[in-house]
């Protein structure tokens, strides 16, 4: 398992740190955001987007539909916040990553069993601009 520290102090910062992480990901990964309300997880995403050559202003908050796709479904953007755990179970998140596309997974403490490979990113509010992202990869598991 490998970890890395980021410290933003603006929204573009965190999106430009999501841009770098994305461009380094291989088509299919999952990133599971974690983080408060109004943290920065839908601005990770639109980062996300930038990195994969995605406009991010297409992004925007999930909450009522759940499943945002973006760039012709190489981006799965998922809000489980208004979704309990029996719910999520339902949703097949599994198959999105699986179709090749780059999953990105607001409120992810909800998914009770996401991939064993997932990418967790933690966005702690430290200020008002300010937010610590704690990036963990875990190795894929053959």
């Amino acid at each position: 398992m490998t970890w890395a520290r980021h410290v933003t102090r603006s929204e573009a910062g965190t999106e430009r740190v999501a841009a770098e992480l994305a461009r380094a990901c291989p088509a299919g990964a999952v990133m599971l955001l974690h983080g408060e309300l109004g943290a920065g997880k839908t601005a990770f995403v639109r980062g996300v987007a930038a990195g994969r050559g995605i406009d991010p202003d297409e992004v925007s908050s999930p909450t009522f539909v759940v499943v945002q796709e973006y760039g012709e479904g190489a981006l799965q953007h998922v809000d489980l916040y208004r979704l309990g755990p029996d719910e999520v179970d339902d949703l097949g998140l599994e198959e999105l990553a699986e179709a090749g596309a780059v999953v990105c997974v607001e409120w992810a403490e909800r998914w009770r069993h996401p991939p064993a490979d997932a990418m967790t990113i933690r966005i702690t509010v430290v200020g008002e601009d300010e937010r610590e992202l704690t990036v963990i990869r875990r190795p894929a598991v053959s």
